[in-house]
């Protein structure tokens, strides 16, 4: 009966939700890929070499990835801590772009200031240290570097392609780098708000709402464009595949320690279970949701995709608590910015 009843699934209309190519490698078979992997106060660090062929794969271009994944960084320490690392992987890809300590740097905020989970760009724009109307008075000490920075809107706002401004910005300004700054999407619960992208393969305005403009890269404008970005949204689809994901092993967890005396005081306080290294148990997940615990994670969403798309209720979904947390993040920003482009203000 389990076979005549088995769902058949068709991948080909589903594809998983993201903007971090880390996820994308994850989710996905590609060939060998160079990549670097370190840990810094707890802090993740994944430096990513992709090379065309695998890049056309999962719909990424040839680039370095730099990807930094951190713990909640409302704790004071936790910020300061990413904030530090992410300065410095800054300073290491603005070095591989050749880009010198004197040339004149333009940073995009991208983004709609009045959507809190879209506002990265504008926040961390408010935080970083202009410095180009000192040095055309002849002020600027030692130490800091020419800075300009805009958050020129969305295409909705102003009736104009984002690509565009830019690009008229670059005539008129003519930087020798560009940072682009943006919110973005992921695939998975875990790594919202908890992720830094970085990267020199440019960015698309709106991709982490699936609503993809004229791409900002160096291919377009002619200098370095290093782009930055942290998902702030997941879609309802993920939403749901992780909790039956969490499900699953939250069951096999209790099962494997419900039977040992130390182990129920810290079962009734729920102890984060997902720390926990367990094996997948597929007898164990079809027992808890039968058809569907028998189903792999890319099945799972296939069919979610197919319940939810149709009635349009798959939603981009953002924490309760993001009014506060995009305020943290676009401090590790634009502070984190300030530090690698002025040597002025580096501890």
């Amino acid at each position: 009966m389990g076979d005549k009843m088995k769902h058949e699934v068709d991948l080909k209309n589903y594809t998983i939700r993201t903007d971090l190519a880390l996820e994308s490698i994850e989710n996905n078979s590609i060939g060998k890929i160079k990549q670097e992997f370190e840990t810094v106060e707890n802090i993740k660090v994944t430096t990513t070499y992709l090379d065309k062929e695998n890049g056309k794969k999962i719909d990424k271009k040839a680039g370095t990835y730099i990807t930094i994944e951190f713990e909640d960084v409302t704790d004071h320490d936790n910020l300061l801590n990413v904030e530090k690392v992410f300065s410095q992987k800054l300073n290491f890809m603005l070095e591989n772009e050749q880009i010198k300590e004197d040339d004149l740097g333009l940073i995009i905020g991208l983004g709609n200031e009045n959507s809190t989970p879209d506002a990265l760009g504008p926040l961390a724009i408010d935080k970083i240290i202009v410095t180009n109307p000192l040095y055309l008075y002849g002020e600027l000490g030692d130490g800091y570097r020419r800075v300009c920075a805009i958050a020129p809107g969305v295409t909705g706002e102003t009736g104009i392609e984002t690509s565009d401004f830019i690009q008229s910005i670059i005539d008129c300004v003519k930087p020798q780098f560009v940072i682009v700054i943006d919110a973005l999407a992921s695939g998975s619960i875990e790594r919202v708000n908890r992720t830094i992208q970085m990267t020199n393969t440019g960015i698309a305005p709106g991709s982490g709402i699936g609503n993809k403009r004229k791409e900002v890269s160096k291919e377009l404008y002619g200098v370095p464009v290093i782009a930055i970005g942290i998902p702030t949204v997941v879609d309802a689809i993920t939403i749901v595949a992780d909790t039956i994901k969490y499900m699953q092993k939250q069951y096999t967890y209790s099962k494997l320690n419900s039977t040992k005396p130390k182990s129920k005081l810290i079962l009734s306080h729920q102890s984060n279970y997902l720390k926990a290294k367990i094996e997948e148990n597929k007898e164990d997940n079809k027992q808890l949701l039968g058809l569907v615990g028998g189903l792999e994670e890319a099945e799972i969403k296939q069919l979610l995709f197919e319940v939810l798309t149709p009635i349009g209720y798959n939603f981009m979904v953002t924490p309760k608590e993001v009014d506060f947390v995009m305020e943290k993040l676009s401090e590790v920003i634009g502070e984190g910015i300030n530090h690698a482009l002025h040597k002025a203000i580096k501890e």
